[in-house]
């Protein structure tokens, strides 16, 4: 009998133990993908399509204080009215849909936390199509326990960028659209999201497509698939181009262009997928290699 019992306590340790070195290994992987950049008291994230902040306040948890100390997310009072019982701290989870069209639907998830007397913690995930509840959550944690190694953040003066593992050197003469979203004026822009496999990195692209297509008022004018060299990777791109002749908008009255070159990419890089957007004006400085300089640091025309 005794022995039975020394038998079952061993197999919970040796359960416990592997359980503690999966959960590493995980969160491990997910470094590996994640991208992010302290502005102040905000934090932003990139992995896999989502697009993360983390913010703390100081204040009394209750909705009316939480709906007014964080106006920015636009989170009501009434909305604040239902809690994620697998987080072991007060809180308060909010989740909103918007339909971008037919088949393409924006989240948004929020989570607004009690960290301790007189602190609010709130992390807000948004992503097209897909809600990973089992991921938001492990995230939460990973920021609630100031878990996220220092390494994984970028120059907020895009001196250096963590381009999917591997450092671009910019100098400084760029600035960020958004988490992994970077423009360099006369230079062209990049946007990319680390992935954890294949199919996430298809569908994150594919959305981003869809999307441009939706918001963009220019004129699709050619669309092909090319050959290309992406971070030392033979793949494919597709080929995009827009007229803005014509056009009035913010976006063509900053640039001066009046056709845009939009390539899109999914490929497999360092153990990860990446899926990634780069663009040029045509009136921005574009080399004999037919790219803007920024597309460079990353691709090649085959």
């Amino acid at each position: 009998m005794k022995s039975i019992f020394q038998l079952v306590v061993l197999f919970f340790i040796f359960s416990s133990i592997n359980y503690g070195v999966f959960g590493q290994q995980k969160n491990e992987d997910l470094f590996k993908r994640l991208n992010g950049i302290k502005n102040q008291e905000f934090c932003f994230y990139n992995i896999d399509g989502y697009e993360i902040s983390s913010l703390k306040m100081s204040g009394k948890f209750t909705a009316k204080n939480i709906s007014k100390k964080y106006k920015k997310l636009k989170v009501k009072e009434n909305e604040l009215i239902h809690s994620d019982s697998s987080i072991d701290l007060q809180n308060y989870y909010v989740h909103k849909s918007e339909n971008v069209q037919d088949d393409i639907v924006h989240h948004s998830s929020y989570y607004f936390l009690k960290t301790q007397e007189n602190e609010i913690s709130a992390v807000t995930f948004n992503s097209y199509n897909e809600v990973d509840i089992d991921f938001q959550r492990q995230f939460v944690r990973l920021v609630l326990d100031a878990m996220i190694p220092d390494d994984i953040y970028s120059s907020i003066t895009t001196d250096s960028v963590n381009f999917g593992g591997r450092k671009l050197y910019l100098g400084g003469r760029c600035r960020w659209m958004n988490i992994n979203n970077i423009q360099c004026s006369g230079y062209g822009q990049i946007n990319w999201s680390v992935c954890k496999d294949k199919e996430t990195s298809e569908r994150t692209l594919e959305t981003q497509l869809k999307v441009n297509l939706a918001r963009s008022h220019g004129k699709v004018v050619s669309e092909e698939i090319v050959d290309v060299i992406f971070e030392e990777v033979d793949t494919k791109a597709r080929k995009v181009v827009y007229d803005f002749t014509g056009i009035t908008s913010a976006l063509v009255g900053m640039t001066g262009g009046k056709a845009l070159t939009i390539y899109f990419i999914s490929a497999p890089v360092r153990d990860n997928y990446i899926s990634c957007v780069m663009s040029f004006w045509n009136n921005d400085r574009i080399n004999p290699s037919g790219l803007a300089p920024l597309l460079e640091e990353v691709m090649r025309l085959k």
